[in-house]
């Protein structure tokens, strides 16, 4: 049967049990603010009943400690949503500096390509004024003006694109190590965590490694497979180990073709980052496939027009009676040998406007019809079947498009990470609101078993003190 003696123990437990409860909130409290501190609450264990002569006798509680509110599946899905989110905005981040290279302010220039589309159309109407009056030195410099100024335009702006592509490079290349810190952090947890708690909640150790995950993240793509005692592997998205419970592999970096390249070991995993998520892989993106594009495009377009051009020059004969020829040719640009370069390499190379062959081979030098015919091109497919305005028009309009599609991945991607967030929270963050309202229950049942406490205390002295009048503060 209970007796006062174990009703003291049972409430000295319940006594001890409240403030251990009491430390996990006000540990809660302490940490609302902590990034990446998971709300803690306490665990409450009925002891073993005592079984006398059939009757289960209740022995108290005991607080068992403190178990973190996790949700490993949704952190997990956090994690793959972040990827998604980093790759995006750093992908548009970078398509937002190359779009500006070729977004003009209405009424100005202020774009460092200038502005290529209207350069083209004043180019080829230069030789439309020349028509008039072949032998207006005036008119024929206007032409070289104005062929100094396309040439200077989309000269620049593959320069631009050369800078920027070298920039995200230069910032690619750093990724490594801040990868291979936080691997190794990870690694090192993972130790830990399966020393410690092999087989349950880790609380600030799982904390730790959860930021650090989520940091990696934002990084590269990657996949987290759980191994035994509560260790974790991490993949690249492609399947390249870079963590094994205590061993972490480390990502190295090497040039290959003039950019950085990523290795683990001796396996190039560079086109698995640039399709793997993570900022790397956003800026891989820009710096392998968005760039490239744009400079082969002007590429395209200024070996075109300088060959086209070039061609047509020679054709004629210029205002001293010449022709072109192999050993002294009329070129007004510079002539490119290969499409790829002939964007950074462009420029006027013709100085005296009189070798502008505005008359066609074998007519006086008042003769027009070749001026016609340069200023013909403008409406000729001579830029990969499409004329040069259309051609130049048409890319523009498919990196805008680009850029649209880029931003609007990255707007639903984040409303679905900041809904994800939202659902953590509410599993995993520390609301004031409730931690008061379990500090005040807490409260009020120490104070209950104290109260009880006291009165056992008073029942026991009157035992001892049988038949005297006995006092207990």
């Amino acid at each position: 049967m209970g007796t006062i003696n174990s009703a003291l123990s049972i409430i000295s437990q319940a006594l001890d049990a409240n403030q251990q409860a009491l430390n996990v909130v006000a540990n809660n409290v302490a940490n609302a603010n902590t990034p990446g501190y998971t709300r803690e609450t306490p665990d409450w264990k009925e002891n073993q009943p005592l079984n006398e002569n059939g009757n289960l006798i209740g022995q108290g509680v005991s607080e068992t400690g403190a178990t973190s509110q996790r949700d490993r599946v949704l952190l997990t899905r956090m994690d793959q949503q972040q990827q998604l989110v980093s790759s995006t905005g750093s992908r548009l981040t970078a398509l937002n500096t190359l779009q500006a290279l070729f977004t003009v302010d209405s009424g100005s220039t202020s774009s460092k390509a200038g502005d290529i589309g209207s350069d083209i159309t004043s180019f080829f109407n230069s030789f439309s004024k020349l028509e008039a009056n072949s032998t207006d030195n005036s008119l024929r410099q206007g032409v070289l003006s104005a062929a100094g100024t396309l040439a200077g335009d989309i000269s620049n702006a593959a320069a631009s694109l050369n800078e920027q592509r070298s920039a995200l490079d230069q910032e690619t290349s750093g990724v490594a190590d801040q990868v291979n810190s936080l691997t190794s952090d990870i690694a090192q947890l993972n130790v830990q965590i399966q020393t410690t708690s092999p087989t349950g909640d880790a609380g600030t150790l799982e904390d730790q490694r959860q930021l650090d995950l989520t940091d990696l993240s934002k990084l590269v793509g990657i996949n987290q497979i759980t191994s035994n005692n509560n260790g974790l592997a991490i993949t690249t998205t492609s399947g390249q180990l870079l963590v094994s419970n205590g061993s972490s592999y480390t990502m190295t970096t090497g040039l290959v073709g003039g950019v950085t390249d990523f290795f683990v070991g001796n396996t190039d995993i560079t086109s698995q980052l640039a399709t793997g998520g993570g900022s790397l892989g956003g800026n891989l993106t820009a710096r392998d496939q968005d760039i490239p594009s744009a400079i082969n495009s002007l590429d395209q377009l200024a070996y075109s027009i300088s060959t086209a051009v070039n061609q047509q020059n020679n054709a004629g004969t210029d205002y001293d009676g010449n022709t072109g020829t192999a050993a002294n040719p009329l070129n007004i640009f510079s002539q490119p040998t290969t499409v790829a370069g002939s964007a950074a390499s462009m420029s006027v190379v013709m100085t005296d406007p009189n070798q502008i062959a505005a008359a066609s081979l074998g007519n006086g030098t008042g003769d027009n019809s070749n001026a016609v015919t340069m200023a013909e091109l403008a409406s000729k497919g001579i830029v990969n079947g499409e004329t040069p305005t259309n051609y130049y028009s048409n890319f523009v309009t498919t990196l805008g498009s680009t850029v649209s599609n880029v931003e609007t991945e990255n707007t639903a991607q984040t409303a679905s990470l900041t809904q994800l967030q939202t659902q953590n929270d509410a599993l995993s963050g520390v609301n004031l609101n409730d931690e008061a309202s379990s500090l005040s229950t807490l409260e009020r049942s120490y104070q209950a078993a104290s109260k009880v406490f006291s009165i056992l205390n008073t029942v026991m002295a009157s035992v001892l003190n049988l038949g005297e009048q006995t006092t207990v503060s």
